[in-house]
């Protein structure tokens, strides 16, 4: 399987490098930039897959975390773009990175702007991308693209409809012929992508190839990634982490005697091949295509089977990539109550263990929940259970006991970072009676994490406490247990998971009602120093580590002597990250950070510390 793969890679890269039925205008190479403020002597190394996880340059396990920008690209008001203006880019950068403590963001794209004539990709549009994706990059922000759908596209709704979609352009559709379209009795606009009967058609036209179309995605979708690579700078390219081919996969219908399952080894499969050889031709060889599942693969309600069961080993080409969303709390009905704790950790478990079987790094690139309407008070429940599934498959109740099981801590993007939520002028298809003003302007959805006060300041809809997290955005070395209790709150309830246990008093005492992490890792000899995001909630003089590298009650500036540090973090932000330095190997190593006791005696930095080292020890030495 293995073979044939990379010599149907090789074939199709050598006839990609010919096919040329889109042109794009050329322009100089671009230079050099200067490095990004914050910047240290380890940063800014491009990303790879090795042995199931990211990895920089210096060879550290890296994790992603940060947001979908953004849903406005569905919308025909900015004209498919996430911005109004770069301006209004790089706004939302520098918040998404001093507010909202992200290190990432999927970049959605619009096939329909892209392409708008069959043939003819619009660089007015590629170069507004461009500038756009160019300003979280100067924010220090890693980028992944994403060609995003919803529904297929927004041209099979007329203007009277009750709903609409993204993504393939209107000539498409004209070429279906499809049939008027009706979701008969829909509660949720996502219940259109198995019973409206136009949406179902347009798909499965897609992934048969009707009249080409895919052929022209595809097409487009290289010119796109080469304009974007030939007007970065090798420096900002670095930055750019990999591409993510087609947003929700399905099938639209099955054939007589096809499955789910069936239908991603025949028809899902070979088309990321034949994407991947388009990122080769366009010169992405060295990133992962983040590919993605049948989208209901691994549903809580509506659910078939399917995880690319049957295409062996992704290796560092691919990135296993998934989403997930609660049907069951979303629904209103299936799930009565709040989200507990624990609740997600079994399905994000396996999202790790699908990860591990084909050989490569996982990732959730959307994950969310509505913050209006009738079940929008489950949300800081359902968001911090998921947060957690993240962090660790291991629930907060049974962490501390059974620490090592925690599996490696996963990537991922939370839906969405809007700064205009609430604040849309969006015609719903094409409709000057129907203008959609509130909430995210599409299908009713309500999930942006962000918006713009009266000021035009880009301000939190959701606690900072569970958006602006600790996390392990470098282990120098191998993760092997990670938790962050972010005492996020319910209202006026602070939610606290994952108590420390009474079994280490000192420690309990240290950490008190304040948010802690503990990491837990193994060194692999690396120079580069391990980092974690510090929340704003940290402040560096009141933030206290205690590790088996020292303890420190606020920690100094960074040196390349110096074991326990804090630092900005590149990009001018003002967000700032902890640094932990050792250069042994196979060294099993622990830091625990809060923002707990103020100006602890040393003492009691001492006693936990004794406390901790006893722990790991015990757990995983």
């Amino acid at each position: 399987m293995t073979k044939i793969r990379a010599r149907l890679l090789a074939v199709l890269v050598a006839l990609c490098g010919l096919c040329g039925f889109l042109t794009v205008a050329g322009s100089p190479t671009a230079t050099a930039a200067p490095t990004l403020p914050g910047s240290l002597s380890f940063d800014g190394t491009p990303l790879t897959v090795s042995r199931g996880r990211f990895v920089d340059g210096n060879g550290r396990e890296v994790v992603l975390r940060g947001y979908n920008v953004s849903g406005e690209t569905k919308l025909a008001e900015n004209k498919g773009l996430p911005f109004a203006s770069v301006a209004d880019a790089k706004k939302s950068a520098a918040a998404l990175r001093a507010l909202g403590g992200g290190n990432s963001v999927r970049f959605l794209l619009s096939w329909a702007y892209a392409e708008p004539v069959r043939g003819q990709v619009d660089t007015t549009y590629l170069a507004a991308v461009t500038d756009q994706i160019r300003a979280f990059l100067d924010a220090g922000i890693r980028v992944y693209p994403d060609f995003h759908q919803d529904l297929y596209s927004r041209h099979l709704f007329n203007t009277g409809s009750w709903y609409t979609g993204d993504g393939a352009p209107k000539w498409a559709v004209d070429l279906g012929g499809y049939p008027s379209e009706s979701c008969g009795i829909c509660f949720l606009w996502g219940q259109n992508i198995t019973q409206n009967n136009a949406v179902k058609a347009g798909q499965y036209d897609f992934w048969h190839n009707a009249h080409g179309i895919q052929d022209n995605f595809l097409a487009t979708a290289q010119q796109t990634m080469a304009y974007v690579k030939q007007h970065l700078t090798d420096e900002e390219f670095a930055g750019v982490v990999g591409f993510d081919p087609y947003n929700e996969p399905y099938a639209g219908t099955y054939t007589s005697g096809e499955t789910s399952r069936t239908w991603e080894r025949d028809l899902l499969w070979p088309f990321y091949v034949k994407f991947r050889a388009r990122m080769d031709a366009a010169g992405w060889q060295d990133k992962p295509a983040f590919v993605e599942p049948n989208m209901f693969w691994n549903g809580t309600v509506s659910k078939q089977e399917g995880g690319l069961l049957d295409v062996g080993a992704l290796g560092s080409r691919y990135v296993f990539n998934t989403h997930f969303y609660d049907q069951k709390a979303i629904s209103g009905v299936l799930m009565w109550g709040k989200a507990e704790n624990g609740q997600y950790v079994s399905d994000f478990g396996t999202v790790r263990d699908r990860a591990a079987a084909t050989g490569t790094a996982a990732i959730v690139s959307e994950f969310g929940h509505p913050l209006s309407g009738m079940v929008s008070d489950k949300a800081p429940t359902v968001l911090k259970g998921m947060y957690q599934a993240l962090d660790s498959r291991v629930k907060g109740v049974s962490w501390w006991n059974t620490p090592a099981a925690s599996g490696p801590v996963l990537s991922g993007s939370q839906w969405q970072w809007d700064i205009y939520n609430g604040r849309h002028h969006e015609l719903m298809n094409g409709n000057p009676d129907k203008v959609i003003t509130t909430a995210d302007a599409w299908n009713d959805e309500d999930l942006s994490a962000v918006r713009l006060d009266d000021s035009g300041t880009v301000t939190l809809r959701q606690t900072s406490r569970l958006l602006d997290r600790i996390y392990p955005s470098a282990t120098s070395g191998t993760t092997v247990a990670f938790t962050y209790e972010d005492r996020s709150r319910d209202g006026s309830t602070t939610l606290t998971w994952n108590p420390v246990p009474s079994s280490l008093p000192n420690t309990a005492q240290l950490v008190g009602s304040g948010q802690y992490s503990l990491l837990v890792w193994r060194s692999n000899g690396g120079t580069a120093p391990t980092e974690l995001h510090l929340p704003a909630s940290f402040p560096t003089a009141t933030t206290t580590v205690v590790s088996d590298l020292g303890t420190v009650y606020g920690p100094p500036a960074y040196t390349t002597t110096t074991k326990i540090a804090a630092a900005t973090e590149p990009g001018g932000t003002g967000s700032r990250r902890l640094l932990l330095s050792t250069t042994d190997s196979g060294t099993l190593h622990y830091a625990l950070v809060t923002n707990g006791a103020l100006a602890p005696t040393t003492a009691l930095l001492t006693a936990a510390r004794t406390e901790l080292s006893a722990w790991v020890a015990q757990k995983m030495g």
